[in-house]
């Protein structure tokens, strides 16, 4: 018979694995940059050519989820 404890335990492991499998993979590094304007090579590990094209393409990202569907 199991007790309150082992069921806890158990549920909080298949949480974490659901959470796992679940969660958003990282988009792998870019050889070009990501910022629609710029089409420079990216530094080595990364999606951008500087920190000001990374800054540029946030603020998009940004303003394009807070744009509203009509």
């Amino acid at each position: 018979m199991c007790d309150i404890a082992d069921e806890a335990f158990e549920r909080e492991e298949w949480e974490r694995e659901l959470a796992l499998k679940n969660r958003k993979k990282p988009e792998p590094p870019s050889a070009v940059c990501r910022n629609g304007d710029c089409g420079e090579a990216s530094q080595p590990g990364t999606n951008y050519c500087c920190p000001e094209c990374r800054e540029d393409d946030e603020k998009w990202v940004r303003a394009n989820q807070q744009r509203k569907v009509a």
